[in-house]
């Protein structure tokens, strides 16, 4: 569903643009993520609404075909957040253990004492980090937008099928402009 609307009290949740993870091959190139997440950054914060920079520092629980159950050994610096977000003194920072930000942290909670009804998303990856925070965002009550150009994914299928099939069944699409305008225009109404 296109863009239509933000609550009073929307935040913005960056997923796992931190170092461990910028030098992988990804279908959009990675400073063009960053180059779009920028200026959503900076009109959340200018608006005053909470801003959450998420960064992963392990694998989901389980067996899987591809690779080990439970932790894995991190370089060091592989969870930082990448400098060109200039994290502030009051943005949300969370650690996740798992593909999405709210099912191993304590984010929800957060977010619903801030007042938080809609989260606007966006990061790496389209398929995985992104979705799950999208899909657990939904389940827990919060109204979704996705910044469909401030993401990317490692594969062309799972970006197209995310896009197309789940996101339209958990909220609002839209590009990074789209939404900063949407962020302006609501507060010229107030």
């Amino acid at each position: 569903m296109p863009l239509t609307t933000l609550d009073p009290v929307t935040a913005l949740i960056v997923i796992d643009l931190q170092k461990g993870i910028a030098d992988h091959a990804f279908l959009r190139p990675l400073p063009e993520v960053v180059e779009r997440t920028r200026p959503l950054l900076d009109a959340f914060r200018e608006a005053g609404l909470p801003v959450v920079l998420v960064n992963v520092a392990a694998r989901p629980p389980g067996r899987t075909e591809q690779g080990p159950r439970g932790s894995i050994t991190l370089a060091e610096g592989w969870t930082d957040l990448l400098p060109e977000l200039e994290r502030q003194p009051d943005d949300i920072v969370v650690t996740k253990r798992s593909w999405g930000a709210f099912a191993t942290t304590d984010l929800e909670s957060r977010l619903k004492a801030r007042g938080v009804t809609q989260v606007g998303v966006g990061g790496l990856v389209t398929s995985a980090g992104v979705e799950a925070t999208a899909r657990q965002a939904y389940e827990q009550g919060f109204h979704v937008t996705l910044a469909l150009d401030a993401m990317t994914d490692i594969r062309e299928d799972a970006q197209n099928y995310s896009a197309r099939n789940v996101f339209p069944r958990l909220g609002e699409t839209g590009s990074a402009q789209e939404i900063i305008a949407m962020l302006k225009n609501r507060g010229a109404e107030v």
